[in-house]
């Protein structure tokens, strides 16, 4: 053992990153030492950033294989802590969403599944651009904290079942590091690239299950469906190369999901749809993926059974009950989820209204979600507030017949000045046609 561990030693001791660089150059595929040393190396300072963005540009241009892209997940996981839910009892199943606008999918989500025996033990962020962030959704709730210790964390979810917390811990430093060199030499979209970088993350925060929200579209990361069918089934590789149970489901964000954009808005849109009045897209995203985290979770054998009980939560309200139960544990006011209402309001609330008859022809979901950047509902940079009560909600949608007149959304705003920006940049991008169009759909593909 003595021997081998001396010999590790001494290959490591003997690697250049230039000749890692230039084997990748040449298409040959990296060993899993080389690749721990690398993200070792660099995570440690002792690689420079002109070295690893050559390597970098080597991949986009080469590629990685299925050995080499699960090696570099692993590295990266290792990188910082590996956590463990061992102390909490069942199967922990995560999900995670590529992100997109109106995406309040976990406000409505854990609550079902945690409800009918799903542990939820979930670490969320925040927003930046035009994707909004769980972290910043739930904390437009008055009272609820996100900042949680360990212990607390596990206590709760062995109690009630459910917890989500803000991203505190140090997972996957090497992935941080490797990204912000990404964001910066042209070298984000290669699709293996980006398939580490996610599933890093999501195999350090501890979950036995993993449930993937591909989304694709307008608002999408991976705008192309064929890109994000790729990224999918390169997340489902890894995550059942490292021992998790895995399912992707390819999902539309051409137009925002539901009706509303923005923190309240979007929390009094899923608090409705736990009261079973959530608008027909949200719903069918919302029984889709709980039915198959079910699954996952072994409370369901198969995707039938899963949806009727899904919809028995909801029906019976014992999803918004274990919503209330959530919130009130982390110190929220319950009053606000059974009366909406109570929220605070924008000052300035507009209607924008169709100047011709005929059918909504398209909704560029990004720009939907740089309106509500443009009224303060989302951050520039990681240091921008955001105003949780700004935002818009939709009236028509996608192939919905409009008369002359009638209300298409709604903006709300605390500032004259970026509500007439905002309603400008919402009239370029929500485009009204004669013939009607194939109403968008949900549920693209599923993968396990």
């Amino acid at each position: 053992m003595l021997y081998y561990i001396q010999q590790k030693a001494k290959e490591a001791e003997s690697m250049r990153m230039y000749d890692l660089i230039l084997k990748k150059r040449q298409g040959k595929p990296l060993t899993k030492d080389e690749i721990q040393w690398m993200i070792r190396e660099y995570t440690d300072g002792r690689i420079p950033d002109y070295q690893m963005s050559a390597l970098l540009m080597a991949i986009c241009f080469q590629g990685l294989d299925k050995e080499e892209t699960y090696e570099l997940t692993m590295a990266m996981a290792r990188s910082g802590e590996m956590l463990d839910l061992s102390q909490i009892q069942g199967i922990k199943v995560d999900k995670h969403s590529t992100g997109g606008v109106g995406d309040k999918t976990s406000l409505a989500l854990t609550p079902i599944v945690a409800s009918l025996g799903i542990p939820v033990a979930k670490m969320s962020g925040r927003g930046l651009g035009h994707t909004g962030g769980t972290i910043d959704k739930l904390e437009s709730i008055p009272g609820f904290s996100t900042q949680l210790e360990d212990d607390a964390f596990e206590e709760q979810v062995n109690s009630i079942g459910i917890s989500i917390m803000g991203q505190t811990k140090d997972l996957a430093p090497a992935d941080k590091l490797l990204y912000a060199l990404r964001d910066v030499t042209a070298t984000v979209d290669q699709i293996s690239l980006i398939a580490s970088s996610i599933m890093s993350k999501k195999l350090a925060a501890g979950a036995d299950a993993i449930l993937l929200d591909v989304k694709t579209g307008s608002g999408a990361f991976m705008k192309g469906e064929s890109d994000a069918i790729q990224l999918a089934k390169e997340m489902v590789e890894i995550g059942k190369s490292a021992g998790r149970k895995m399912t992707a489901v390819i999902t539309n964000m051409d137009e925002p999901l539901g009706m509303a954009v923005g923190n309240i808005l979007e929390v009094k849109e899923a608090i409705d749809t736990l009261k079973g009045n959530g608008p027909d897209d949200f719903v069918e995203l919302i029984e889709t993926l709980a039915s198959h985290m079910l699954i996952l979770g072994g409370a369901a054998k198969d995707f039938d059974e899963g949806l009727m009980r899904v919809r028995e939560s909801i029906q019976s309200g014992k999803a918004l009950d274990k919503f209330k139960q959530f919130v009130a544990a982390q110190g929220g006011d319950t009053k606000y989820i059974d009366h909406p209402e109570l929220f605070e309001q924008a000052d300035i609330i507009e209607e924008i209204r169709s100047e011709q008859d005929g059918f909504v022809g398209s909704i560029d979901a990004q720009e939907m979600g740089i309106c509500s950047l443009i009224l303060g509902g989302g951050r520039e940079t990681k240091e921008s507030v955001i105003d949780p009560m700004v935002g818009l909600v939709f009236s028509k949608k996608v192939a919905d017949p409009v008369k002359k007149g009638d209300v298409l959304a709604t903006i709300y705003g605390n500032d004259e000045e970026k509500v007439k920006q905002a309603v400008l940049h919402f009239k370029e991008n929500y485009h009204i046609i004669e013939e009607k169009p194939t109403k968008p759909i949900m549920i693209r593909e599923v993968l396990s």
